[in-house]
Order: C-alpha cells, then sequence, then structure tokens
C-alpha cells in the first residue's frame, strides 16, 4: 500500500504519454508518408520513409527508436504476462523472488520471450501485419477484461478505501466506450 501512490502517478504519467507520443505519431505518418502515398510493409520502408525528414541519419534514427521500443517491449510484454499466468494459477510473482520461490513466474516469462523471439527471427515473417494484428488482438482482448478489472476495482468488499470512485466509474465507462467503437471500427474496416 506505501507503493500505491507512485505506482499511480507512474500509471498515469505513462498512459498520458503514450497517447501524446501516439498522436503525433499518426500526425506525423499523416503528414509524410500518407501524403506521399507511401506504403510500409517493412522496417525498410519506414526508415526510408524518415529520409525526407531525417536525411542521411534516417536509418540510425528508426535503428535507434526500433531498439528503443523493442527493448521496452521485451522488458513489458513478457513480464505482464508472466504476472497473469502467475495470478491465474495462485503462485507467487515477484522479481525479488528466487527462481525456485516463482518457477511458474520465471518459467512463464522465459516461454514468452522464446516464442516472441522465434517468431521474429522466422526468415521472411511479415513483421509489420504481425504488429498490426497483435494490436488489434490486444484491443480485442482488453474489450473483454476491462468490465472485470472495472468490477473488482468497484468493490469496496475487495478494495475497501481504494475502491473505484465516482469520477474512476465515469472515466472507466468512458473509456471502455471509447474501446468498443474502436474495436467496432477494426471489425468494420476489416470486413469491408
Amino acid at each position: 500500500m506505501k507503493d500505491l501512490r507512485y505506482e499511480r502517478i507512474d500509471v498515469i504519467v505513462g498512459a498520458v504519454l503514450t497517447g501524446v507520443i501516439g498522436l503525433f505519431i499518426v500526425v506525423a505518418c499523416a503528414a509524410t508518408l500518407h501524403a506521399g502515398g507511401v506504403e510500409i510493409d517493412d522496417a525498410r520502408d519506414a526508415a526510408g520513409a524518415l529520409e525526407p525528414l531525417a536525411g542521411s541519419f534516417a536509418s540510425s534514427l528508426f535503428g535507434l527508436g526500433l531498439l528503443g521500443a523493442a527493448l521496452l517491449a521485451a522488458a513489458i510484454v513478457p513480464l505482464s504476462t508472466a504476472y497473469s499466468i502467475s495470478e491465474a494459477f495462485g503462485r507467487r510473482a515477484d522479481l525479488d523472488d528466487s527462481f525456485e520461490q516463482a518457477r511458474v513466474f520465471y518459467l512463464s516469462f522465459g516461454a514468452v520471450v522464446a516464442v516472441a523471439a522465434i517468431v521474429v527471427l522466422i526468415p521472411g515473417a511479415p513483421l509489420v501485419p504481425i504488429l498490426f494484428l497483435t494490436q488489434a488482438l490486444n484491443a480485442v482482448l482488453l474489450l473483454v477484461l476491462l468490465p472485470f478489472i472495472r468490477s473488482l476495482a468497484k468493490d469496496r468488499d475487495l478494495m475497501g478505501a481504494h475502491a473505484l470512485g465516482s469520477w474512476g466509474r465515469w472515466s472507466t465507462g468512458i473509456a471502455f466506450g471509447l474501446i468498443a467503437a474502436s474495436v467496432l471500427a477494426l471489425g468494420v474496416i476489416a470486413i469491408t
């Protein structure tokens, strides 16, 4: 409980920065790629598309951005999956625990990293479509999980003084509506 305040700040700052960065990525891509009729099928296309903006440093800039995103994803996605798997089995899940104390956690983490590495290293794998499909799957799964998480957060018996208040219920309701509309739009676009 003593760390809850700091974790809340971390989550809010991370969510806001993710949204702001995502907005700027969309605006930059619309202004450069879409306006120029550039289609991106792989990392080479993306690096080449940056050349009018970054000049001869385009490949290096893209490579650094890709490396940073990959390192972040390699740390966060497998860890969050390992935490979820451990919690589902009622097992300990803490980075401070030894392998003997949190065997399910560490084995899950290793398995997710191994599967991701195998998929990425398949020669000729369509990485950009894989990226889009995983994000679409993420949105659909969030739509399924968010009502359960929200109901847990609202439960005063479970959460006590930290239960979701009226502002939290409103904001999560709005978020759920926006996610549902986005998933519906994605489905319509995929079908047409």
